[in-house]
C-alpha cells in the first residue's frame, strides 16, 4: 500500500457502529500523525433483517460477516466491530489487530416511569432481543412478558413508546458512546445479569499478514481488555454458544489473575447454573476452558441440548 493512500476502515452503517468507527479514527490519528483513514459503509445481513428474532437467523456472524469477506478481498483495510458480535472462530487470513480499553460492560434498563427493575409493575413488558438477557430477567421476575425487539438504539427507544413497554434492556457501553446515559432507570448489577461475552469492548479486525496495519494500531492495544476477553471468549467457544444460547460472562484483571464468573440459563430462567473461576492472567484461555469444562459437567450440557433443539439453525 503506498504511503501516502487513505486507510479504509470498514463499519455498520448504524449510528452507533459510526460513532465507535469514528472514534477509533480519532484515537488512531493521535497515534499515527499524518495517516489519513476513510470509512467504507458496510450493511450486513443482521442489519438487513429486522423482521427476525436474533435467536431465529442462527449461523453465525451475521453482524460481521460481510466486513470480514471485504477485508479478506482488500476492500477494506481494517473493520471495526463491538466485540460481542465476533464470532468466537475468526477466519485463518484474519486477525484482531487490537483492543481498545473497555467500557462498562454492564446491561441497562430503561424504563417508562425512570423506575428499577424491582419496582417495576407485575407482569411488565419487557423488551430485548437477546435470549441471555430474556432468560435471567426472568430468573429474576418471572411475570416479566418479554417482547422481542430488534434494530438499532435510535429504534428500540422509540419501541419504548410506541409498543407501550414498561422498559427495555440495552448495554450500557452502546449509550455511553452515544451520549445517551440520561435515559437509563438502573445499570444492573452483574449479580441480576452478566453481559454478553466481549459486551463493552471493540475488536479491530485485520489482515494476519498486513504489518503496516499491525503496527499502526499496535498503541491502540489494551492488554486487560485483551485478556478478559479473550478468557470469555475461550469460554463461549467451549460451550458453542451463540446468539441462540443464553450465556453471560464477565472477567477483570486483578494483579496477575483474570477473574471469570458465567451463567448459563434455561429459556425460562427456571434452571441457572453459575459458577467462577480464576487463573494466571496469562493463561486466561485456559481459564475460561476449564470454568466451561466444570459448568458443563455441572448440568449445563443438558440445558444447551435442550435449547439447541428449540432453535434449529435457519441460515448458513
Amino acid at each position: 500500500m503506498p504511503k501516502g493512500k487513505p486507510i479504509i476502515v470498514g463499519s455498520r452503517g448504524s449510528k452507533l457502529a459510526l460513532t465507535q468507527t469514528n472514534w477509533v479514527i480519532s484515537e488512531l490519528k493521535k497515534l499515527n500523525p499524518g495517516v489519513e483513514f476513510e470509512i467504507k459503509k458496510i450493511s450486513t445481513s443482521g442489519d438487513k433483517i429486522t423482521d427476525v428474532p436474533l435467536s431465529r437467523l442462527g449461523g453465525v456472524g451475521v453482524f460481521t460477516k460481510e466486513l470480514e469477506v471485504a477485508l479478506i478481498k482488500e476492500k477494506i483495510d481494517l473493520a471495526v466491530h463491538s466485540a460481542k458480535d465476533i464470532p468466537t472462530e475468526v477466519s485463518e487470513k484474519l486477525t484482531l489487530g487490537a483492543m481498545p480499553k473497555r467500557v462498562d460492560p454492564s446491561d441497562v434498563l430503561i424504563s417508562a416511569k425512570n423506575v428499577t427493575l424491582e419496582r417495576l409493575p407485575g407482569n411488565a413488558r419487557i423488551g430485548t432481543s437477546s435470549l441471555r438477557r430474556k432468560a435471567q430477567l426472568l430468573a429474576l421476575r418471572p411475570d416479566f412478558e418479554i417482547v422481542d425487539l430488534r434494530g438499532n438504539l435510535d429504534t428500540r427507544l422509540k419501541k419504548l413508546e410506541a409498543d407501550d413497554l414498561d422498559g427495555i434492556i440495552v448495554a450500557h457501553a452502546g449509550l455511553i458512546r452515544i451520549g445517551y446515559t440520561g435515559q437509563i432507570s438502573e445499570i444492573i448489577p452483574f449479580e441480576i445479569m452478566l453481559p454478553a461475552v466481549g459486551q463493552g469492548s471493540l475488536g479491530i479486525e485485520i489482515r494476519k499478514d498486513d504489518e503496516r496495519i499491525n503496527k499502526i494500531l499496535s498503541k491502540m492495544d489494551d492488554l486487560h481488555t485483551r485478556i478478559a476477553v479473550e478468557a470469555e471468549r475461550a469460554l463461549l467457544a467451549k460451550l458453542q454458544g451463540g446468539c441462540q444460547v443464553p450465556i453471560g460472562a464477565h472477567a477483570k484483571v486483578l494483579n496477575d489473575e483474570v477473574h471469570l464468573e458465567a451463567v448459563i440459563c434455561t429459556l425460562d430462567g427456571e434452571r441457572t447454573i453459575r459458577d467462577s473461576h480464576k487463573g494466571p492472567a496469562n493463561q486466561a484461555a485456559a481459564v475460561g476452558n476449564e470454568l466451561a469444562q466444570r459448568m458443563l459437567d455441572n448440568g449445563g450440557d443438558k440445558i444447551l441440548q435442550e435449547i439447541r433443539q428449540n432453535f434449529p439453525k435457519q441460515m448458513p
